[in-house]
């Protein structure tokens, strides 16, 4: 629900052995401003519409894939 707001939404995951995240808004604006603050390159926010449990509705929505270096800290790493 808080990425459907605007919010950003960090989904933490693991593929194979390795951390990752997907960091999610229906704000591309604020999407970017992150990447941009991160040293990510705009061309990696990736379009992936949301669905709304309230309607089922699809909702525009964005995501940057997160991994390594760019991944933030979680509460078990620190």
């Amino acid at each position: 629900m808080h990425a459907l707001e605007g919010g950003l939404w960090l989904h933490r995951f693991t593929l194979g052995d390795r951390a990752m995240a997907h960091l999610v808004s229906s704000d591309r604006d604020a999407l970017l401003a992150w990447g941009r603050s991160a040293g990510l390159d705009p061309r990696w926010l990736q379009y992936k519409p949301l669905r709304d449990p309230r309607t089922g509705d699809r909702v525009p929505a964005w995501h940057w894939d997160l991994w390594g270096n760019s991944l933030p800290p979680g509460r078990d790493d620190a």
